[in-house]
């Protein structure tokens, strides 16, 4: 079968070495090959159960598939250009290894709900493994918090000083972000553990195949529905990068923030010398550069999203060969990610937080100008009176030059009589947090309940991925 098309049966002249060159995707699905073999082996012994294989035609298949793989895990296999893609590279190594029987294999199937069968199984095990990698980097978040529930450094809206907030609460809100990340891939796998096989090239098979024994073989609770759509579907594919561009996306603001507060103008965070790398001219420089390759990685994400969308958006049905172009997008996103969550946990990890440059920073009385308007709004002063009072409070502190802590109680009772004897106690940043105890909120207190609360979330997460990963 060496020299010859498994497909060549009615063609008579050989393939253009350019045709064979450009049509050729096993530099790119030669990934797939494990699951390229666990669907063949579940498809031989179904067919071998229902009479289609003898018991010893079973056998051999099983036997040379078994032997290829080891071939394959021993980096000895021959990939061949010329045999197009990874299906037909094993079917020929199959025919090499066992003869004829070979040919028996490929009954009831086509390449297409082959190849759709092997990316369900690739995405499968990529979306277990990116959750977990999302576990651990969450773990130490929270591990990290549980330390920090009483820094108190500046929240920011429009990258200006805001309110302030304890650092556990800020560590909290990524991970309230990769929590919906790691719940978004679990959702998933309901939509990716779906078996097509038995759709073959796109209107099922006459012969007498048992589609829910080979799910079940594979770990998958259901069979597709409609063979059309089974052999063309990539929106399970499209949902993992949509997914993937998500933590992405919250990876990049992460990296993002540390950048800025990695700089001596914020001098909020450092990194040990293995974590960074330096200039070729600047002999004094040591940059973080590892978060900024997180943050620009974001964008091969999206783009390999925009690719796929942009693939499907105009194929009629069933199966055409532009689907070809679905794995190095899917690949390169999946492998993108994971190195960007390795890395990612790596750094927090190795943060070194400078609480006292924190604390200062939170001492700006200007943040407390809400507080202000709210010890009003108790008094029973509308807040739009209140905040029109307190502008003018921050208005005159800029232009005398005072902070607003060195002003003395009958300062601030000429812009209101409300304001009492005992304001000073307001204009403290850790009063501040602690006034702020409402659930949701920055007070330690809540945000202990809450560190509580993400432990438990993680937990029941974990169970469930435990449970989807025991169908493999």
């Amino acid at each position: 079968m060496q020299n010859q098309k498994l497909w060549g049966g009615r063609f008579r002249g050989k393939t253009s070495a350019t045709v064979e060159a450009f049509t050729a995707s096993i530099a790119w699905d030669q990934r797939l090959a494990p699951y390229d073999i666990q669907g063949s082996l579940a498809h031989a012994q179904m067919l071998q159960r229902q009479g289609l294989l003898k018991v010893s035609e079973a056998r051999k298949i099983v036997q040379g598939l078994k032997a290829i793989r080891k071939e394959i895990d021993a980096g000895r296999f021959p990939f061949r250009e010329e045999c197009e893609d990874i299906h037909m590279n094993i079917e020929a190594r199959l025919f090499e290894k066992i003869g004829a029987v070979a040919g028996k294999l490929h009954m009831g199937r086509s390449r297409n709900d082959q190849v759709a069968l092997d990316l369900r199984l690739y995405v499968r095990d990529r979306t277990i493994q990116i959750a977990q990698s999302l576990f651990q980097i969450r773990e130490r978040l929270i591990n990290r918090a549980v330390k920090e529930t009483e820094t108190v450094l500046p929240g920011y809206t429009h990258l200006q000083r805001a309110q302030p907030v304890v650092l556990a609460h800020y560590l909290l809100a990524y991970e309230s972000m990769l929590t919906r990340d790691t719940q978004r891939l679990l959702d998933s796998l309901a939509r990716v553990q779906v078996s097509p096989l038995g759709s073959g090239a796109l209107a099922g098979t006459s012969l007498p195949l048992d589609r829910k024994e080979v799910a079940r073989s594979l770990g998958f609770p259901w069979i597709t529905s409609n063979s059309l759509d089974a052999v063309s579907d990539r929106d399970f594919v499209v949902e993992f990068l949509s997914a993937l561009s998500l933590i992405a996306v919250h990876l990049s603001r992460w990296a993002e923030e540390w950048i800025l507060w990695n700089t001596t103008e914020f001098g909020f965070v450092d990194f040990p010398d293995a974590f960074c790398t330096g200039s070729s001219m600047m002999p004094q420089k040591k940059n973080p550069d590892v978060l900024e390759l997180i943050r620009g990685k974001s964008g091969r994400v999206f783009g390999n999203l925009m690719a796929l969308l942009t693939l499907l958006k105009g194929l009629p049905l069933s199966y055409n060969r532009d689907l070809q172009e679905d794995k190095e997008p899917l690949f390169d996103a999946a492998d993108t990610v994971s190195a960007c969550l390795d890395l990612m946990e790596q750094a927090i990890r190795l943060a070194r937080f400078h609480r006292e440059a924190m604390r200062k920073a939170a001492e700006d009385p200007m943040l407390l100008a809400t507080d202000l308007a709210e010890s009003l709004v108790k008094k029973g002063i509308a807040f739009r009176k209140a905040h029109e009072i307190v502008g003018k409070i921050v208005a005159e502190s800029i232009r005398s030059q005072r902070p607003l802590n060195q002003w003395s109680a009958s300062e601030f009772k000429r812009f209101s009589s409300a304001f009492g004897n005992s304001i000073s106690k307001i204009l403290r940043s850790e009063a501040s947090v602690r006034s702020r105890n409402i659930s949701g909120g920055t007070a330690p207190a809540q945000v202990r309940r809450a560190l509580v609360e993400a432990r438990g979330v993680l937990h029941q997460q974990e169970i469930q991925l435990k449970r989807l990963s025991k169908r493999r």
